[in-house]
């Protein structure tokens, strides 16, 4: 059988002949290469402040409060700015006290999900307790769950709940919080729920807020960079509070918690968003992460 050819010529060789389907395949993969975006899923834990107790100063819920408040109106400030789009997971006792803040953060175009119902207490009946708290409130759906300082939780719990996803694994090693080397860098199905794992770079370097706050910046992006290729996206998470100034004595925090927060952090932030604009990535929802990576 005759085939028609194509001839693809290069400088100083010769020309090659190549069936028209194989090129016709090459170009279709070539193409679908080229026009994928590659995204970016910010996300925030927005919560009462309590961070302080765990270093022994025990503070004023008023303050907790005031503290995410002040941070979370600075992150919407800087995602306006640049037509960003986030995840804000949060627990059910804040977003009572800040009611106006979740209402603009949804009609900015950004989604509302469970941080649970307190930020350091917990049982199960809290996952549907947050879930029905937050819906009936706001009048939105809340698709996902994350939980409180990345704390394990039954997946069929959550599933018994009515989420349909939860992003509360770290899939990296840190020691005395962390151990999820054997977990996927990229989302998976367990049992009917839809597990995302927050992003890791070379080795599984954890892209976290601490990583944020303590590699130099062109670090932390080429290690963005690299995560990007390798997984095919990244979901990223960061608090409130880390955009007010922790440099209080009466927080006892090491220096790795303080520093670049506050008017830093939200420089840093400025700048990373930025560097997310010029390398042609857009940012996304975690209620549509599934679908759109699944179509990769």
């Amino acid at each position: 059988r005759r085939q028609r050819q194509m001839c693809i010529r290069d400088r100083g060789y010769s020309a090659l002949p190549y069936p028209d389907y194989i090129v016709s395949v090459w170009l279709f993969y070539l193409q679908r290469k080229l026009i994928i975006t590659k995204m970016i899923y910010l996300s925030f834990d927005i919560e009462e402040f309590d961070m302080p107790k765990e270093y022994g100063y025990d503070i004023d819920f008023q303050r907790q409060i005031a503290i995410s408040r002040q941070g979370l109106i600075s992150i919407l400030n800087i995602l306006k700015k640049h037509n960003a789009k986030a995840t804000f997971f949060s627990t059910v006792v804040f977003a009572q006290q800040v009611p106006d803040l979740i209402e603009r953060l949804i009609s900015e175009g950004h989604e509302l999900a469970s941080h649970t119902y307190y930020h350091s207490d917990f049982e199960n009946e809290h996952l549907k307790m947050s879930k029905e708290a937050l819906e009936n409130q706001f009048n939105v759906e809340i698709k996902g769950l994350r939980m409180p300082r990345m704390r394990e939780v039954d997946s069929e719990e959550v599933k018994k709940a009515g989420f349909e996803y939860n992003s509360s694994v770290n899939p990296t090693l840190l020691p005395g919080r962390y151990n999820k080397l054997h977990v996927s860098k990229r989302f998976f199905n367990e049992n009917g729920l839809w597990q995302i794992p927050t992003a890791v770079s070379w080795f599984r370097i954890p892209l976290f807020w601490l990583s944020f706050h303590n590699f130099p910046l062109w670090i932390y992006e080429f290690l963005l960079a690299k995560c990007v290729k390798s997984t095919g996206y990244a979901a990223l998470y960061f608090h409130p509070w880390e955009f007010t100034d922790l440099h209080q004595k009466e927080f006892n925090f090491p220096a790795y918690v303080m520093r670049n927060s506050g008017k830093k952090m939200i420089q840093r932030f400025d700048e990373l968003l930025k560097f997310i604009n010029e390398k042609g990535w857009k940012t996304g929802l975690y209620r549509d992460l599934i679908q759109n990576e699944s179509k990769k």
